[in-house]
């Protein structure tokens, strides 16, 4: 492994570690959590399983933090070509919309 790919295995290793983190910090909550920043997460009285709610998103985030390493591996075992970046960003930025329907199709189905 050249420079290059240990500073951005590094770099890579970092976004999922705290991707990780959000995750697992999700999955022991015991109030409902949010998506993101700016929303406010529901009440406990607003969604019917406060602890099914709180595993869906936290392994939402798990497997992003996976997705995102994974996306580095393709990338890295593409080479120094162009077509390294498809994985390597796709894994990145790919998730985030599917994780925005996830999210959304779970307040549809967890909200009373």
């Amino acid at each position: 492994m050249n420079a290059e790919n240990l500073i951005g295995f590094a770099v890579y290793f970092a976004a999922a570690a705290i991707m990780a983190g959000i995750g697992i910090s999700q999955l022991k909550s015991s109030k409902p959590v949010g998506f993101y920043t700016g929303e406010k997460p529901p009440k406990e009285d607003e969604i019917t399983d406060v602890k099914a709610w709180n595993k869906k998103h936290g392994l939402m985030w798990l497997i992003y933090g996976g997705i995102i390493i994974t996306g580095f591996g393709i990338g890295t075992t593409l080479g120094d070509s162009l077509w390294c970046l498809i994985p390597m960003l796709g894994g990145i930025l790919l998730p985030l919309p599917v994780m925005i329907w996830y999210h959304h199709r779970l307040i549809q189905l967890c909200k009373k």
